[in-house]
């Protein structure tokens, strides 16, 4: 696209690796020194099922390719590895993308991410989120592409972010400069706040799902003219306005999911839920079958609100859930709820 002059937001090939391949991603940061958990690289099942065994702490698992979301294990003992190592390397749940697989320290503490406009020299910093991986409440249960967030969030405040910006986002973008040219577009990290500050657990090459859609409520400024700044390479220029009010977003998933799921049954009362003020319902595994709306995948609804804090922006979007339904819907029921209790 951009050899046919062809204006694009996105990085090129080279640096949506950093996504793509989170082998490729670990070797990066261990060479600019930003901060992750420590882990191992395997292509041998064996090797990994032994290295996992010898530890006498938990690990996390994880596909290296893309796996939409889901192919991270965390295993808080080491035994519980082996399982989803198999499934990986050996069954190939994921196809190709478990042909080499990451296992790395537990990490404890809460996870935040952080999304950033970068035109390739410069590093425009978007509000905080927090995301919930896990499908159940309390963060229980297997992980998903994710199934809620909210912005802001309180354990990222400005000298987080001040941090964040100096030993995360600026010395990946001088690596990623360095290794093969700039990179543009968004960049997300995905961060784990501990007692001995953020670790990077993955970057992303694009805005993050559910983290866009409180964002997209508490922004006021136009978008496209950031990222057209993005393209044009003039983000010093760009200062971007923000709704002081908080967002948080429910996803609505189908029955079954992260596993199996049924699709097509009719979905309604969506209108009913932005008829409450404030609400905005971003569709996302929808299709539209005989003038139906109906379910086709397995995050379906991110139901997302403003409120004058989070406690008021999380009754208002379960408010909006309840106005919605089709057979066998599911949502958590907790999105926002430590920030309540921070």
């Amino acid at each position: 696209l951009r050899e046919a002059k062809i204006r694009c937001f996105g990085p090129m090939a080279n640096g949506a690796r950093i996504e793509a391949d989170k082998a490729f991603a670990k070797e990066l940061m261990r060479c600019a020194s930003i901060p992750t958990a420590e882990a191992r690289v395997f292509k041998d099942l064996r090797a990994a099922r032994e290295y996992v065994l010898s530890r006498d702490q938990g690990v996390v698992v994880k596909a290296a390719g893309l796996a939409k979301g889901k192919g991270v294990y965390v295993c808080p003992e080491p035994h519980m590895a082996v399982k989803p190592l198999e499934e990986i390397m050996r069954d190939r749940i994921y196809g190709d993308a478990g042909e080499t697989v990451i296992v790395e320290e537990l990490l404890t503490g809460q996870e935040a991410s952080i999304l950033a406009l970068c035109d390739g020299r410069n590093i425009y910093p978007l509000e905080a989120c927090q995301d919930h991986k896990p499908i159940g409440d309390g963060d229980t249960g297997p992980n998903t592409g994710g199934m809620g967030a909210y912005s802001p969030t309180p354990i990222v405040d400005d000298a987080v972010m001040t941090r964040v910006e100096r030993e995360v986002l600026v010395p990946i973008v001088d690596a990623m400069r360095r290794s093969f040219g700039r990179y543009e577009g968004c960049l997300y990290a995905g961060l784990m706040l501990t007692h001995a500050g953020a670790k990077v657990l993955e970057f992303n090459c694009r805005f993050g799902d559910p983290e866009t859609q409180p964002l997209m409520m508490r922004l006021k400024s136009d978008l496209l003219e950031a990222m057209v700044a993005t393209c044009e390479h003039r983000l010093e220029g760009v200062t971007l306005e923000w709704d002081p009010r908080p967002a948080v977003c429910v996803v609505m998933a189908s029955g079954g999911y992260p596993g199996s799921y049924q699709k097509g049954h009719e979905i309604t009362g969506i209108e009913d839920a932005e008829a409450l003020g404030d609400v905005k319902v971003f569709h996302a595994g929808t299709a539209t079958v005989d003038g139906k709306l109906v379910n086709n995948g397995g995050r379906v609804l991110g139901v997302t609100a403003l409120g004058e804090d989070i406690a008021a922006a999380q009754k208002r979007a379960y408010q909006a859930v309840e106005k919605i339904h089709w057979q066998d819907c599911y949502c958590r029921t907790d999105i926002g709820s430590k920030a309540i209790e921070a």
